[in-house]
């Protein structure tokens, strides 16, 4: 069956306390519509590839290349300057030395490399956005090779078997993270990274279920699969988070800094407002949530709305974009903080890209109270339950991927500069 067409006939009025005589007919036509192209007539190409969304992609991507071009410049001309003045630094003598004014990034080079605070929390933050990010490459591509559309929670159950499967990804990035920043309770933080996406998808479904089953809808999820969630969680996820951080702590585990660390942290010294970390991280997300606002609302449309979602290669351009934007955006970041002499690095330019999921959760209750019809404790539960934790999930890997592009920066930049 590749249609099915529904009319009415001898139409009754609904009164209370009526009993109405239900009869149906069948008429079979023969249709030329092979079953795999049942879906073309609800797919939508004038919304989804409306000039609108192809300015979009344009425009992001024209942003890109802006926004790299003048990170290179900008950087390169500083940082030559930089560079010259420590060399003519290193060649006056002790005296002239302590006459000249010494201030910039170099000045921290003994506590850039300091382990963050927190480092457990911080090492299973940065696991679980490498496996988001590689779990979100791989079905997105897989979408683009199959049409996952056609057939119902194929999606979805492709993304919990590609997330189960890529658990190394996290044990190798979390438990190689937390043993350079020498933590010892490393199988604590194989948990904590193993369970902390799981543990708040599952709670955040769990609570909307208890709703769900007080209101007999059928979005209720069976107790079954609850139980089997449960299962893949301990006896998937878990094993292999375990094989991921045993490798990630023996190959590269040992924490090979280009700079000596000081036994006693450096004061942080006055600085402007604006160069402090709570307000870079607040304007960290502005120029990565510009560069997938108008995907996000063909997002919502398809996940809240009746329209498929089928322009995933739209979808793979954005989300290269969006990297491109997150960790060129905390490299500026990092570089300004850096130049105060401020060397808490790791968490601001974590945070500073995770700041994207406080921008797309705040533009989720626009779209709701503006572009849905939803109302009542169900629904709005579900919504903004299920936005919380697709806004959580998001920020967890811009920040991961903004962390991962600035610690090679700061890796290159004091690798390249000779401190005695």
């Amino acid at each position: 069956i590749v249609d099915v067409n529904l009319t009415s006939e001898g139409k009754v009025k609904l009164v209370p306390n009526t009993k109405i005589q239900m009869s149906y007919s069948v008429k079979w036509k023969k249709s030329d519509v092979k079953f795999e192209n049942r879906f073309d007539k609800y797919l939508d190409p004038s919304f989804f590839q409306h000039r609108i969304h192809w300015f979009s992609i344009f425009n992001s991507f024209m942003m890109v290349i802006f926004l790299v071009g003048l990170v290179s410049m900008i950087l390169m001309r500083t940082l030559r300057k930089d560079y010259a003045r420590y060399s003519k630094e290193e060649e006056m003598d002790d005296t002239d030395r302590d006459l000249g004014d010494e201030y910039g990034w170099k000045q921290v080079h003994g506590d850039v490399f300091r382990p963050s605070s927190h480092p457990l929390i911080f090492s299973s933050l940065i696991g679980s956005g490498c496996q988001i990010f590689v779990c979100s490459l791989i079905v997105i591509i897989v979408a683009m090779i199959e049409d996952l559309y056609t057939e119902r929670g194929s999606m979805l159950s492709t993304a919990i078997f590609v997330y189960a499967a890529t658990s190394p990804v996290n044990g190798y990035f979390g438990g190689s993270l937390y043993a350079r920043q020498g933590g010892r309770r490393w199988i604590k933080q194989m948990f904590i990274g193993a369970f902390l996406i799981p543990a708040m998808v599952c709670g955040t479904a769990f609570f909307i279920n208890f709703i769900a089953i007080y209101y007999h809808a059928s979005r209720a999820i069976p107790f079954g699969t609850m139980v089997a969630v449960c299962c893949i969680c301990f006896f998937v996820i878990l094993p292999l988070n375990l094989v991921g951080t045993i490798l990630g702590r023996n190959l590269s585990g040992q924490p090979n800094f280009p700079c000596r660390v000081n036994a006693v942290p450096r004061p942080i010294p006055e600085k402007k407002w604006f160069m402090e970390p709570a307000v870079i991280v607040c304007l960290g997300g502005i120029l990565p949530f510009g560069s997938i606002f108008i995907e996000m609302y063909f997002i919502f449309t398809s996940f809240w709305a009746y329209k498929i979602y089928y322009v995933y290669g739209f979808m793979m351009l954005v989300l290269v974009i969006l990297c491109i934007v997150t960790v060129c955006v905390t490299i500026v970041c990092t570089y300004f903080l850096l130049n105060a002499e401020d060397y808490r690095w790791q968490w601001t330019s974590f945070l500073s890209a995770a700041s994207t999921a406080i921008y797309v959760y705040m533009y989720s209750f626009y779209y709701y109270f503006f572009k849905t019809k939803m109302y009542g404790l169900f629904q709005t539960s579900f919504y903004f339950g299920y936005m919380a934790v697709f806004s959580t999930a998001l920020g967890i890997m811009c920040g991961a991927i903004g962390y991962m592009g600035t610690s090679a920066f700061v890796r290159k930049i004091y690798t390249n500069v000779k401190i005695d």
